[in-house]
């Protein structure tokens, strides 16, 4: 079988899949490198003048010396229905949710709107450098269908589902336990595992679904064990007293997802700011993970997560925009407050801990070992990145004393304009202009 290659000159950092841990990670540093790619998937890498004389002749080489060629961002937390409604003011989660949230979500009933969004979404994303997401639809299933449609023309690596919210919600937006299930498993039928979509079971959370919708997830979650677990917990304070109302009996809000067998690997929880000793010891020993939304936090004021806790239970945890109520598609911007609130926590996050929680580091919290790093045989969805895109970044960069510095400076001062092109499966699908 003859392949298609291609071979990637550059700086190349990515980071050891087996070694790495978020407390050390091990990063892989190519000054002149080279990455070969056959059929969408990395061949080679390694120094430039150690492979170039194995390259075929007929091989085209991108040369892209000067710019750091990276695995693509993965964002563990977003939500595709709520991009027009970023940047809402609100004075808190609960009625952000209700002014803004619930009737932007509504217009979702409508294919050609969710096309349309969808769309603008993707492109977004790899404008923005994120080549993997762990999506949020909205209640309708059709939302769905138009995500996996337009990612899967675009042949990227993407885990969505439908929101399922059965009470405490607008009634244009309910759904039922009964209706909510079936169309989740028509959708796992229909897309998980179709080409690079994958699926995720996606209660908005406790609030929002009863305890008979919660059953039906856990069976879902029991009848298609590979799929993924989406759902947010503890996030406000507000929000917190509200699910004491509505489930008295739990010892925590983590606790009523754990009763339905939803706490488990492949559980993605948005936030985790307010979990304690147990929930966070329940999360490690799960095999859970908690996305870190710093700054759809710092937006709605809900608080500050406590990186220092996760890293001493040991327990996973990643990045996430969390658009709309985060600010930013960037995954650069979003490490960057992640340092800031670490540091409010009396904690540091260095550079190469923020750049391993968005590449290496939640390819593994998602059991998605294929992309997140140069393995040999790894699906080729990376990006170039440019440190000197701006005036300012390229000055700083001029003083930078070592790679976690260069890197550090990227974080604080960069953003979509960093990333020159992003390649999914070895196809170019954005090129900066």
């Amino acid at each position: 079988m003859t392949f298609t290659v291609h071979a990637y000159r550059g700086q190349i950092l990515f980071f050891d899949p087996i070694l790495s841990t978020i407390q050390q990670p091990k990063p892989i540093w190519h000054e002149d490198g080279l990455l070969i790619v056959a059929d969408g998937r990395i061949q080679h890498v390694g120094d430039y003048e150690t492979l170039y004389p194995s390259l075929p002749p007929h091989v085209l080489v991108h040369d892209y010396r000067g710019k750091i060629i990276s695995p693509g961002f993965i964002d563990t937390h977003i939500h595709y229905p709520q991009t027009d409604m970023i940047a809402s003011p609100a004075p808190d989660l609960l009625p952000w949710l209700e002014t803004y949230t619930f009737p932007t979500e509504s217009n979702f009933h409508d294919p050609q709107h969710a096309d349309q969004v969808s769309r603008f979404f993707l492109n977004e994303l790899l404008r923005n450098g994120t080549t993997t997401a762990l999506v949020y639809g909205s209640v309708h299933k059709s939302s769905v269908e138009s995500f996996f449609t337009q990612s899967a023309q675009r042949n990227m690596r993407m885990v969505a589902g439908k929101v399922l919210m059965d009470r405490n919600c607008p009634e244009y937006l309910q759904d039922t336990a009964i209706t909510g299930a079936q169309d989740s498993a028509d959708l796992i039928e229909r897309w998980h595992h179709k080409g690079r979509q994958l699926y995720a079971l996606t209660p908005r959370f406790a609030p929002t679904s009863s305890p008979s919708q919660l059953q039906s997830c856990q069976a879902l979650a029991n009848a298609y064990p590979d799929i993924f677990i989406q759902t947010h917990v503890a996030e406000s304070q507000a929000e917190i007293a509200w699910v004491h109302e509505l489930f008295p009996s739990y010892r925590s809000y983590l606790d009523i997802y754990d009763h339905y067998d939803l706490v488990r690997p492949r559980a993605v929880y948005g936030h985790g700011i307010y979990l304690d000793q147990q929930d966070w010891q329940r999360i490690a020993q799960s095999g859970a993970s908690i996305s870190h939304c710093p700054t759809s936090n710092l937006f709605l004021g809900s608080g500050l997560f406590d990186s220092h806790q996760a890293l001493h239970h040991q327990a996973s945890f990643s990045l996430g925009t969390d658009v709309g109520a985060g600010t930013s598609f960037s995954l650069l911007k979003t490490m960057a407050a992640a340092y800031q609130i670490a540091r409010l926590k009396n904690h540091y996050l260095n550079a190469f801990q923020l750049f391993y929680l968005a590449t290496a580091g939640a390819a593994q919290q998602l059991q998605l070992e294929m992309v997140g790093s140069f393995s040999i045989g790894n699906e080729a969805d990376f990006i170039i990145i440019d440190d000197t895109a701006t005036p300012l970044l390229s000055r700083r960069q001029n003083g930078a004393a070592s790679l976690e510095e260069r890197l550090f400076s990227l974080i604080t001062l960069g953003d979509d304009r960093c990333i020159q092109a992003t390649y999914i499966a070895g196809q170019c699908q954005h090129l900066r202009s």
